[in-house]
C-alpha cells in the first residue's frame, strides 16, 4: 500500500512551483539531510536545548529516512529554490510528523540550522560518502584489472604509435601499465578534493554568523557524523563565510572526477582501436564477446563497453561544466546553485562508479591478446629503423625508411642494399630490445 502523505503545506507550495524536470534530489542527498537532523536533535538534546524526549523522537525518525523507509515523501523537483529551501523544510515536515507532537518542523527539527548551512552540508556529506565508499573501491579495481593485463602482456610486442602513425614497438603490457597508473592517479585527484568535500558549513546558520546556535553544537554534530559515519574526512571550515558563500570543494572534486572521464576516454578509445577488425582494422588485442553487434551483419561484435565508457565520459564532462556554473553564480553570503550542482555532483560519481566497476569485470579482466595481429603491427612499423640512427645516422636512415615505404619492400632487405651489414641489423633490430628502450 502506498504510504500516506507525511509532508506539508510547505512541501506541497514546492510541488506546485516547481514542475520542471520530474527529477527529485538525489536521496543519498536526502539521507544524509536526515543524519545531519538526527545528530543535530541528539546535540541539542546533550545540550539542554530539546528535552531528551523529544530529540530521541526527532533522532528516531530521522534515522528511519535516512534508513530509505520513506523515500517516497520526498516529492519535490531537483530544480527548485537554489539554496535547498524547499527540501530542507520537506525534510522538516516529514520528520515532525513521523516524530509526533508537540514537535514542530521549525523550533524543534531545524532547530540550530538553516537551510543555508545544513543541506550544503548535506551534498558534501554525501558525495564524500559515494566518492569514499564507492568510486574509490571501483577505481581500485579497475586499476588493479589494469595492472594484472600489464604482467600477462608484458612480453607482447606491438607496433607504437604517436599522432596514429607507426612508431618505435611497445609492448602491450607496458600501455597498460600506462593505463593502471591513470586510475592510480584519478584516484589521487579524488582522494586530495575529499579533504576540503569534508569541510561541512554546518554552524553558520543564516549567513555564516551562527546566530541561533549554541558555540558548541556544529561542533558535536560533527564529531557525531564523523564517528557513526565512519568519514574522517568530515571536519570544520576554515572560515564560515568562505564555507557558505561558495561550493568550491564540490566544483573541485568534480574537476577530479572531470579528469577521470578524460583518462576513461583515451583508455576506451585506445582499447576499440587496437581491438577493431577483426580483419580490416588493427586486431591487436580481442575484447570479450558479450552480445550482437548487428541486426543485419552476421557475426558482427562491437566494442560495446568501450562504447558505454565514452558516453558516460562526455556525460561527466558535460555535468562539470553545469557544476563550474553553478559554482560560480553565489552572490555575496550564499551560493544559489546547489540542487543543481548536487544533481551533477551526484550523478557523475554514480556513472563513473558503475562504468569502472562494468569496464573491470565485462572487459578489461576478459580482453586476450590477438598474437597475430600484435606480431604483424610489430614486423610491419618501419620506425624500428630509429634503433639504427646511433650507428648509421638520421639521414640514412631516412633514406632506408622512405625507400622501404616507396617500393613496400620489407626494412631489413632495404637497409642491406644500402650498406648496413646483416649482423648489425639483426643485433639493433631485436624488436623486444627495441620495445624496452633505455630499460635493460
Amino acid at each position: 500500500m502506498p504510504e500516506k502523505q507525511l509532508w506539508g503545506m510547505e512541501t506541497t507550495k514546492a510541488v506546485e512551483n516547481f514542475p520542471i524536470s520530474g527529477e527529485t534530489v538525489p536521496l543519498s542527498v536526502i539521507h544524509w539531510l536526515a543524519r545531519v537532523k538526527g545528530a543535530a536533535a541528539t546535540v541539542n538534546g546533550e545540550l539542554g536545548l530539546l528535552s531528551k524526549r523529544n530529540a530521541s523522537r526527532i533522532g528516531k525518525a530521522a534515522a528511519e529516512i535516512a534508513a530509505g523507509k520513506h523515500d517516497s515523501q520526498f516529492p519535490i523537483d531537483v530544480f527548485q529554490t537554489g539554496s535547498g529551501t524547499s527540501t530542507n523544510m520537506n525534510a522538516n515536515e516529514v520528520i515532525a510528523r513521523l516524530a509526533g507532537e508537540p514537535i514542530h518542523a521549525n523550533d524543534h527539527v531545524n532547530m540550530g540550522q538553516s537551510s543555508n548551512d545544513v543541506f550544503p552540508s548535506a551534498v558534501h556529506l554525501a558525495a564524500l560518502d559515494v566518492a569514499q565508499n564507492e568510486l574509490l573501491p571501483a577505481l581500485k579495481e579497475l586499476e588493479r584489472s589494469f595492472a594484472r593485463k600489464a604482467r600477462s602482456f608484458q612480453n607482447v610486442v606491438k607496433a607504437g604509435r604517436t599522432h596514429l602513425m607507426d612508431a618505435v614497438p611497445v609492448t602491450l603490457g607496458q600501455e597498460f601499465a600506462g593505463y593502471a597508473a591513470q586510475m592510480a592517479l584519478a584516484s589521487e585527484r579524488v582522494r586530495a578534493a575529499l579533504v576540503h568535500v569534508g569541510q561541512i558549513p554546518l554552524g553558520g546558520t543564516a549567513t555564516g554568523t551562527g546566530l541561533n546556535t549554541h558555540p558548541r553544537f556544529a561542533e558535536r554534530v560533527r564529531a557525531r557524523l564523523r564517528r557513526e559515519s565512519g568519514l574522517k574526512q568530515i571536519a570544520p571550515p576554515l572560515d564560515h563565510f568562505e564555507a557558505q558563500a561558495n561550493r568550491d570543494a564540490l566544483v573541485e572534486l568534480s574537476g577530479a572526477l572531470k579528469v577521470l572521464a578524460v583518462s576513461l576516454t583515451k583508455i576506451a578509445g585506445d582499447l576499440a582501436l587496437m581491438g577493431s577488425g577483426p580483419r580490416a582494422g588493427l586486431a591487436e588485442i580481442l575484447l570479450p564477446e558479450l552480445q550482437k553487434g548487428s541486426s543485419i551483419m552476421p557475426g558482427k561484435v562491437n566494442p560495446v563497453i568501450p562504447e558505454v565508457v565514452l558516453q558516460v565520459a562526455a556525460q561527466v564532462i558535460g555535468n562539470d561544466t553545469a557544476i563550474t556554473v553553478g559554482g560560480m553564480q553565489g552572490q555575496f553570503e550564499l551560493n544559489v546553485r546547489i540542487p543543481l550542482i548536487a544533481r551533477n555532483l551526484l550523478q557523475s560519481l554514480h556513472l563513473l562508479t558503475s562504468a569502472s566497476r562494468v569496464f573491470a569485470e565485462k572487459c578489461v579482466d576478459g580482453i586476450e591478446v590477438n598474437r597475430a595481429g600484435a606480431e604483424a603491427s610489430a614486423g610491419a612499423t618501419l620506425a624500428v629503423a630509429t634503433a639504427l640512427n646511433g650507428a648509421i645516422g638520421y639521414d640514412k636512415a631516412t633514406e632506408i625508411v622512405k625507400k622501404a615505404t616507396a617500393t613496400g619492400r620489407p626494412l631489413r632487405d632495404v637497409a642491406l642494399e644500402e650498406g648496413v651489414s646483416a649482423r648489425l641489423y639483426d643485433e639493433t633490430i631485436d624488436l623486444r630490445k627495441v620495445a624496452r628502450g633505455n630499460r635493460a
